[in-house]
């Protein structure tokens, strides 16, 4: 028979053992939850990674990022989190941590706003060579230095054209006496000015029933949208121009992004490469899904000559310009470094 003060001892040592054990995976538990790190992902289109660009980039960018790490990626797709300008102020402040926007960036950034110049890229290609190389590298150093965000990486949000219910647009004396609907952005202003239309500023959230109502006569947006959102039943002509070269800025908080491992910031930079093509790639799939649907529809879709092309830049590209410049000061030299890219990837 065992003496009972030695089973005493041995039973006090193993209580002692396990709650050593115990506390051990505990501290074990709570330094991982530490380490675990969860990325935010906003952005305002829908999740449907078959139809929406960004919805596509931001999966894929999960899948690589949680599939290389220890990261957890939460998407946000559709507005969740706001509208672009919120998305960006949050990332800004750290509430956000990665956020794909388009036009909200020149905001924050003015220099972007030179992407909008009318009729720099003549083909998707130009742009994504531009954007891909030194030019967009050289921009997305600035734009950190302004704003404290890291473009990971550029998307697609796609080429703008114009449509209306009136005639069939060829030339810019087309344009003459139309009302157009345009974003509330000085630039599209001028563009449309430039180009002998009539600009009417209008939320885009009132754009349906301002054209069913005739308040305007057209507007201007990328072929997918278009569709989508069934503006080709209230419009029978559509201009290819492609007056306007959209793209999409993928960015986080670089605060956020220096406090990863560098095996960690390899993987989301990579993951952000990606995904900037996918949603190219889908964009791309959606505008030719796109003039199809709307032919098929009723629309008139028109493409104009490469020199109908040059007649409306002709038009748009100078009071832009002289927009911008005045907008920009000293920054205004963004203008003539995106020129000589254009003509560096055209050749």
């Amino acid at each position: 028979m065992r003496d009972p003060e030695r089973l005493r001892e041995e039973t006090t040592m193993a209580f002692k053992f396990a709650a050593l054990a115990a506390t051990t995976a505990l501290v074990a538990g709570m330094a991982a939850s530490a380490n675990a790190q969860t990325i935010r992902f906003g952005h305002v289109d829908p999740d449907d990674w078959t139809a929406s660009k960004k919805g596509a980039a931001a999966n894929i960018f999960k899948n690589i990022v949680e599939g290389e790490t220890d990261l957890t990626v939460e998407l946000f797709p559709a507005g969740a989190l706001g509208n672009e300008d919120e998305l960006v102020g949050q990332a800004e402040e750290g509430l956000t941590q990665v956020v794909m926007v388009s036009g909200a960036m020149s905001k924050v950034c003015p220099a972007a706003g030179v992407l909008d110049i009318p009729y720099t890229f003549s083909s998707a290609t130009i742009a994504w060579d531009v954007l891909d190389g030194e030019f967009g590298d050289a921009l997305a150093e600035h734009c950190l230095e302004q704003t404290g965000l890291r473009t990971l990486a550029y998307g697609e949000t796609g080429f703008r054209n114009f449509t209306n219910n009136t005639r069939e647009i060829r030339s810019p004396a087309d344009m003459e006496g139309l009302k157009f609907r345009v974003q509330p952005i000085p630039l599209y202003v001028e563009m449309v000015s430039g180009l002998g239309g009539e600009p009417t500023p209008i939320a885009w959230t009132e754009l349906p029933n301002a054209l069913s109502t005739g308040v305007v006569d057209g507007q201007e947006n990328p072929v997918g949208v278009i569709y989508n959102n069934g503006l080709h039943e209230l419009q029978q002509y559509m201009t290819l121009d492609g007056h306007v070269y959209a793209a999409d800025f993928i960015l986080i908080s670089d605060d956020f992004y220096q406090g990863l491992s560098d095996a960690e910031q390899q993987v989301v930079a990579k993951a952000a490469r990606v995904a900037g093509n996918m949603g190219r790639a889908i964009q791309q799939w959606g505008t030719a899904e796109g003039v199809n649907k709307v032919q098929e529809e009723g629309m008139q879709v028109y493409s104009p000559t490469a020199d109908e092309i040059a007649a409306f830049a002709e038009k748009a590209q100078p009071a832009v310009i002289e927009y911008l410049r005045g907008e920009l000061g000293d920054d205004a030299v963004w203008i003539d470094n995106l020129q000589e890219a254009v003509s560096a990837a055209s050749n």
